[in-house]
């Protein structure tokens, strides 16, 4: 029998824990056997004095053993079962077009995805404005749709990595949300509990992230690559920019648009497809579905451009409730706001700057001016980006909102998030950094790595 206080006082001394130790931690966030006072010391505890990478990992795999374990086997799928997780971004709809794109090319992607995390949006409120689209199905629904589409993408369900609840709330009310370890076992848990063969991390780094600055983010990528290597999962981590909105469009009926025209191939901002294809690129190579770089590439254009990518998503979305015609039809199925006004910029300055953060509050403020309510419809699209010349026929962005007090109030704070030259600054660079493990299903990699 372990008392939790004594556990305590070891982490508090920075001595380490060893597997029963966590395990029995672990196990008293669930029975409810350890209060929220000893939990909250815990945090506190490893905030300051983190943890070895083996301590790291018996807490990643306590975690995921604290419910339901999917096990894949028994399905006999066609290919490596392998995911991508991002840690949360303003206009980041990724994971809608690469999945798909991913089991187009052979692999098999369970996706569980979460909502939105202050300013950050949520794959799974992007998906709920997709009407009858089922996120939250049964563990036997899932399995079924992974099976016979080759990828599925819903929310948390209680069943899996249950103890990431419970902890994720404590750290939330004692300010230790931003310890590396707990982020790391919180991501990894609920990952292993979906039975991956191997990950991708996109690590955001800019002002619109939880990460802001590169050193941060270098040590979260290091810290979850190292504790993923240690629990026999192959890791890669990308670091990516988010100065700036990903895609064009930020809100959760506006960005699943944005992700059917490009999986249309209608559209194909730069950044979002570059990022798409480097992503996809290492999820291909890390899972054995591909030798090198350039074979990826060519086999994920082929199936965005084949259209295969799409009949993916669709046959996806039918099967988790949505409509059969989504893909030509999303126009008629998607909700609309029902104020919409384009925001112009001062006529022949460059836009130099953006507040991220500020423009992802503002599309959260926009989606719940009604009270509270959700409202899906809301946000904004056609986006400039960093370095755009602004002139009077092209706006900043056009706003969608539910009334006209809201409207105007995102419009003036648009602008205010915004910074106007003369001249342009630099742009920066989508892709910062890829860092590699010690363990790959397709080679053996290893030092992290500038691109």
């Amino acid at each position: 029998m372990f008392l939790a206080q004594e556990l305590i006082r070891k982490k508090r001394a920075g001595q380490t824990l060893d597997q029963q130790e966590i395990q029995a931690l672990v196990t008293g966030m669930v029975d409810g056997s350890i209060s929220d006072a000893q939990l909250g010391a815990f945090c506190m505890a490893t905030c300051f004095q983190g943890m070895t990478a083996a301590e790291g990992a018996a807490l990643t795999l306590a975690m995921r053993d604290s419910g339901q374990v999917l096990c894949w086997d028994d399905l006999d799928l066609s290919g490596p079962v392998v995911d991508k997780h991002s840690t949360g971004g303003v206009g980041d709809l990724v994971s809608l077009v690469l999945a798909p794109m991913v089991a187009a090319c052979g692999g098999i992607v369970p996706m569980i995805s979460g909502r939105g995390l202050g300013h950050t949006g949520g794959t799974q409120d992007k998906l709920e404005a997709i009407p009858g689209y089922c996120t939250m199905p049964d563990l036997a629904r899932f399995r079924r749709v992974v099976r016979d589409c080759g990828m599925a993408i819903i929310g948390q369900t209680a069943d899996l990595a249950p103890a990431d609840k419970r902890l994720y709330a404590i750290r939330d009310v004692t300010a230790t949300v931003d310890s590396l370890p707990l982020i790391t076992a919180s991501i990894l848990s609920k990952k292993f509990a979906a039975g991956l063969d191997a990950l991708v991390m996109d690590i955001k780094c800019g002002n619109g992230a939880q990460t802001p600055e590169l050193a941060q983010a270098q040590a979260l990528a290091k810290n979850i690559i190292t504790t993923a290597n240690a629990a026999g999962m192959a890791c890669f981590a990308m670091i990516t920019d988010m100065s700036q909105p990903l895609a064009p469009s930020v809100g959760n009926a506006l960005e699943i648009r944005e992700a059917l025209a490009y999986l249309r191939t209608d559209t194909c901002p730069q950044r979002l497809h570059q990022t798409v294809l480097a992503l996809g690129t290492e999820m291909l190579m890390l899972a054995g579905l591909t030798e090198n770089a350039l074979e990826a590439q060519v086999r994920l254009l082929d199936a965005l451009h084949s259209g295969k990518a799409a009949q993916v998503f669709e046959r996806s979305c039918t099967a988790l409730g949505g409509p059969a015609d989504l893909l030509d039809n999303y126009a008629s199925h998607l909700p609309q706001a029902k104020l919409q006004q384009p925001v112009f910029a001062p006529a022949g300055m460059y836009l130099n700057a953006m507040d991220t953060r500020a423009i992802g509050l503002l599309a959260l403020q926009l989606s719940t001016a009604d009270k509270g309510k959700k409202d899906a419809s809301a946000g904004l699209c056609q986006m400039a980006e960093l370095g755009q010349l602004m002139d009077s026929d092209i706006p900043l962005a056009i706003v969608h909102a539910t009334d006209a007090d809201s409207l105007a109030l995102a419009c003036k704070s648009l602008l205010a998030a915004c910074t106007f030259g003369e001249s342009a600054s630099p742009r920066p660079q989508q892709l910062r950094q890829s860092m590699r493990g010690s363990l790959c299903l397709a080679a053996s990699v290893l030092t992290p790595e500038t691109i």
